[in-house]
């Protein structure tokens, strides 16, 4: 059975120290992307949300289109059989029967009137509507050449920055390998509760290199005999002496 190396202190500070500079390198490298990621991809959403508006849009305007044709087609039918009544009633033998032509032609004359109503009504809804659907056009026009700026930007950072991100990014799985669980498992914990990243940070001028916050005489020996792992009483980060924070290199 092979037998697993059991790494000293100082090995294991020596690794974590390794992962924590390589992560701070990528996340340099986040930085300048900064926010643009997230101003593209929330710029799609909202591209991708008028478009939809105007699709619908578009979909009213040719169902209202379609409901003043129809209109129109009411109002020719009724017409017609307006002319027919009329000419009936020159030719009507008694009142009953002039009575009821007249009632006909009546209603057809209201139908004519309501579907001329509805034709109006319709036309202002549906100059109402291409108003809405130009000033959608004209968003998506001016979100569409926003994001080609952004890509732009975007594009031109990761292209300077890809073969630098994926040479640590490559680096980073192998400095994960050689970190115990647990304590690679803390360190992702404590990394996570800072905007900067950091987890492992040395100690700098008798204060912690994360928070600042002052570390005794007697603790700074101890960090500095590489014989435990202490992390700052005030931040929760590990802390490792200057020299050794200094002797990791990563290239």
């Amino acid at each position: 059975m092979a037998q697993v190396k059991d790494f000293s202190i100082e090995e294991k500070l020596a690794s974590l120290v390794k992962l924590q500079k390589i992560d701070s390198k990528l996340d340099e490298i986040e930085v300048l992307k900064g926010e643009l990621p997230m101003e593209v991809s929330d710029l799609e959403d909202e591209i991708a949300g008028l478009n939809s508006r105007r699709n619908r849009i578009e979909e009213e305007i040719n169902g209202i289109t379609q409901f003043i044709e129809d209109k129109k087609e009411q109002i020719k039918n009724a017409q017609e059989l307006k002319k027919k009544y009329e000419k009936q009633s020159e030719n009507v033998k008694n009142n009953r029967e002039f009575e009821a032509i007249s009632k006909e032609i009546e209603m057809q004359t209201l139908d004519i009137k309501l579907a001329e109503k509805h034709i109006k009504d319709a036309t202002e809804d549906m100059v109402e509507k291409a108003e809405h659907l130009e000033a959608a056009k004209k968003a998506i026009e001016n979100k569409d050449a926003n994001l080609k700026t952004k890509k732009a930007e975007l594009e031109k950072i990761i292209h300077e920055t890809d073969k630098e991100e994926k040479h640590f990014k490559k680096m980073e799985v192998t400095a994960r390998e050689d970190v115990e669980p647990r304590l690679l498992h803390s360190y992702d914990r404590i990394r996570k509760n800072y905007r900067n990243g950091l987890s492992v940070v040395p100690v700098e001028r008798d204060a912690c290199g994360g928070c600042f916050n002052a570390v005794p005489p007697q603790v700074q020996s101890e960090i500095r005999q590489r014989k435990k792992i202490i992390v700052c009483e005030n931040c929760g980060r590990i802390l490792v002496d200057d020299e050794l924070n200094n002797g990791v290199e990563i290239k």
